[in-house]
């Protein structure tokens, strides 16, 4: 199975989180969004250890088992409809979400996230991560 981490499960993978760390040990491939990486180095910047934090993602993505995904027109579509009809919903997501979400359907992956808003994207296969 493929596993993209959401930006909430990558923290939580690196503090140990018992339930994450199973997944994505049981992942065949974990993936990672460019948005995702957007904001992770968002909060990089704007906390103490930025060095640190940059060096554990380095690490992170340099895994052969780990792959960085790109947004191309594909991924731009695909946000296209999901904003779409979540709008037709009214159920709104954060906009970065939305991307995150086109990018897990594009790749074919099961989103690993602790955002039970996902559940609005009809079609998005996505887990919240068990407690231990």
């Amino acid at each position: 199975m493929k596993l993209l981490l959401d930006t909430n499960a990558y923290a939580a993978l690196l503090r140990g989180h018992a339930g994450v760390v199973r997944q994505v040990r049981s992942a065949e491939q974990v993936l990672l969004s460019a948005v995702v990486a957007g904001e992770l180095l968002f909060g990089f910047r704007n906390g103490q250890r930025y060095e640190l934090n940059r060096r554990d993602l380095d690490e992170f993505l340099a895994s052969p088992y780990v792959a960085l995904l790109p947004v191309g027109l594909v991924t731009a579509d695909r946000f296209g409809r999901i904003a779409s009809a979540l709008k037709r919903k009214g159920k709104p997501l954060p906009t970065n979400d939305i991307w995150i979400a086109a990018q897990a359907m594009e790749s074919g992956a099961e989103l690993l996230t602790f955002d039970r808003h996902f559940g609005a994207v009809d079609g998005l296969a996505w887990i919240e991560p068990p407690e231990s």
